[in-house]
Formats: structure tokens, C-alpha cells, sequence
């Protein structure tokens, strides 16, 4: 059975249980490298992935570039306007077809020159005359699905994904009145953090650590009020503001953190949404991506302050997820228990983690089963 290859993966552990009964998941998931891999294989490489906003696309011809679960992969907007996406690899012998952002009129391989259209259709092939059986319409670029949210790029590596808009279904309605797609983008600021993925995840998604890890921030928030609202394809955790802390001015609001599996969060404040991106870069590191987009890109004076306050935040998760790396790598560490009122959130989240095995798991043995018949 596929499962066997990886630490501490038997059908028990797998086994779903009501988080009043539930155990966290084993320690090994965070530090065996063998884990990573199936991360990236089963999680990463399944599900929707976001890539930053659409504005870097906005114009025909221009070309965004990312990496996701390890694949090279790009995005344009094609002659009609229409969005696509390709992994960036030329078909002749895999060469790399744009090597930065730009805005191109068409896509050449910047190995051999082969070039293809903004469809990712063949349309040259230099030094490649008297080749038998050979027709350019068997060599288009692979494709890869992508869609737009609420100004935001997505991408899907997996044919068998569910649509974009099902898994964000009812956020829309839920923040009324606030509009995220009427937000600008303002800035990214990245962080390399020494810790699994899943440690960052798990510290996000509940509030149980306000107190001892943000106080400033727990002041800020009516903690008193902080609740978790779990959905299918992701939770939500809000909270209104305490008496005149709304840093926004714009109406007394909520601060609402919503979390979309696997790994990407949405921060939304009234006049402010900041996402989060977790990218896995080894068993114990990954990089996190913090997109700011704003109601009103010119109050220079509050957005600097804003995101100065979200730093000192951010720093104060690094400390204590790097902290918990080291103690999930102990000896004194193997699988915990639930707080059934605070770690709604960090319960649901790790049985997606399992569902995303267990059908990983299947299919690999469906598919060795079908090459062995």
C-alpha cells in the first residue's frame, strides 16, 4: 500500500474522530522529509493555489511568472483578454520560455527558439526541417487551469479540481459591505520562516495563543467575541474591534481571517485586506508571501503604520512557530489533543490534511492497478 512509505500513515491515524476525541497528527508529518514530498504531491499539487493579483496580467501579452509544488509555471492574457496558463517549459527539450514578468507579443524558449502563440500553439521550429512525423499541433504548451476571484489570481495543476468560485462560496456575502475586488494591490512582503508549512497553518487558525504570543494585538480584537465558523473548504475565525482599536476609522466593523485549504489566508479589515501564502520549502522551512491591498492606496501614513504593526505581529509568529518546530522534533513530542472551543479550526484543517492523503493514496493505487492490468 502506498501509504506504508510514509511515517506513522496507517488507516488508524487516517481515521477521522470528532475533535472531542480527535488526536493532533503525528509529529513525524512536520519533520520527515519523506512528508514534504507528499505535500507537495498530494496537497500542493491538487488545489488551488494563489499567485498574487490580477493586475500583473491585466494587459494583453503580459506574462507573470511562480512556481507551484515545484512546477514552473505561467500566466498571460492572450489576444481575446482571456487569462491562461502554461507550465513554462518549451516542448522541444524543456526549456524555459519567459525567465522574468514581462510583456511579450508572443513565447520563445529561451534554449532553442521554438516559439509558440499567447494560445500556446507551435509556430516555429528553428533548424528543424526534414523531421519525419512531426505536426506543430502535438507540441502545444501543457496547460494549466487558472481563474480569477475578487481581483486575485488562482492556478490548479490537477484536471480534477473543483471550480474556484465553489470552494470561496459565501465569503462574498458574508464581509458585506466590504468589496475586496474593489481593492488595490499595494505591496508584497516575504518572510522565510524555520518551520513546516502545516506549523504555520496550525498557528493561524486559532486564537487560543492571542494572549501569550500578541498582546498588543489581543487588545485590538474583542477577544471576549473571537469565534470560529468552520465550511467545507474553509473556516473563518472574527472578531469585532475593541472600543475605538479599529486602526481603519472606517466604520467599527470586524476583523475577519479566513482561512481557504491549504494554504492561503484572507486578513480583511474595513479598509484593508492582506492575504497569506504559505509556500513549503523543505520539511522545516517555508516562505510566507503577505499581499497588502487597500481601499485607498494614497493614506501613505496609515498603510506604512499598518503594515509596520502586521511586521511586529508576523515576527511574533516566527519566534513561537520556530519554537514549535524544535519541540515537535523532540523527544518529548508525539500527537496532543483539541480544545474543542479554540482549535475548531486547527481540527478541521488537519482532517482536510487527511482527506487529501487518503484520496491521494487512492488514486496512486487505482492507477498502478489500471498500468498493471
Amino acid at each position: 500500500m502506498p501509504y506504508r512509505m510514509y511515517p506513522e500513515m496507517t488507516p488508524a491515524i487516517l481515521k477521522q474522530r470528532a475533535i472531542d476525541r480527535a488526536e493532533t497528527i503525528p509529529s513525524s508529518w512536520y519533520v520527515d522529509p519523506r512528508m514534504h514530498e507528499l505535500d507537495l504531491k498530494a496537497v500542493m499539487g491538487i488545489s488551488w493555489q494563489y499567485t498574487g493579483s490580477a493586475e500583473t496580467v491585466a494587459e494583453t501579452g503580459q506574462v507573470s511568472l511562480t512556481e507551484i509544488a515545484g512546477q514552473p509555471v505561467l500566466i498571460l492574457r492572450d489576444g481575446t483578454g482571456r487569462l491562461r496558463s502554461f507550465y513554462n517549459v518549451c516542448r522541444h527539450r524543456g526549456g524555459p520560455l519567459v525567465t522574468q514578468d514581462a510583456n511579450v507579443k508572443a513565447l520563445q524558449c529561451k534554449y532553442h527558439g521554438w516559439t509558440y502563440n499567447l494560445k500556446g500553439e507551435l509556430r516555429a521550429t528553428p533548424q528543424m526541417d526534414g523531421i519525419e512525423h512531426f505536426d506543430k499541433k502535438d507540441f502545444c504548451l501543457k496547460r494549466i487551469s487558472v481563474d480569477e476571484w475578487e481581483g486575485m489570481l488562482f492556478v490548479n495543476l490537477n484536471s480534477r479540481h473543483p471550480a474556484l468560485p465553489s470552494l470561496m462560496e459565501g465569503i462574498r456575502e458574508r464581509i458585506t459591505p466590504i468589496k475586496l475586488g474593489k481593492k488595490k494591490f499595494f505591496r508584497r512582503v516575504s518572510y522565510k520562516v524555520n518551520c513546516n508549512w502545516k506549523v504555520y497553518v496550525d498557528n493561524y487558525l486559532e486564537g487560543y495563543h492571542l494572549p501569550y504570543v500578541h498582546p498588543t494585538l489581543s487588545k485590538m480584537l474583542d477577544y471576549r467575541q473571537y469565534a470560529t465558523e468552520i465550511y467545507q473548504h474553509y473556516s473563518l475565525q472574527y472578531s469585532p474591534f475593541s472600543e475605538n482599536k479599529n486602526p481603519f476609522k472606517t466604520s467599527d466593523g470586524e476583523a475577519y481571517y479566513y482561512f481557504i485549504f491549504p494554504n492561503f489566508m484572507l486578513n480583511i479589515l474595513p479598509g484593508r485586506l492582506q492575504t497569506n501564502y504559505i509556500i513549503p520549502l523543505s520539511a522545516q522551512k517555508c516562505l510566507v508571501y503577505f499581499d497588502y491591498y487597500y481601499d485607498d492606496s494614497t493614506a501613505a501614513d496609515i498603510i506604512e503604520a499598518d503594515i509596520r504593526y502586521s511586521d511586529q505581529v508576523q515576527s511574533e509568529d516566527i519566534v513561537i512557530c520556530e519554537q514549535v518546530q524544535k519541540g515537535l522534533a523532540s523527544n518529548a513530542y508525539d500527537r496532543g489533543r483539541f480544545s474543542p472551543k479554540e482549535e475548531k479550526a486547527v481540527h478541521h484543517f488537519q482532517s482536510m490534511l487527511k482527506y487529501a492523503y487518503q484520496d491521494y493514496f487512492k488514486n496512486t493505487e487505482n492507477l498502478s492497478s489500471k498500468k498493471n492490468s
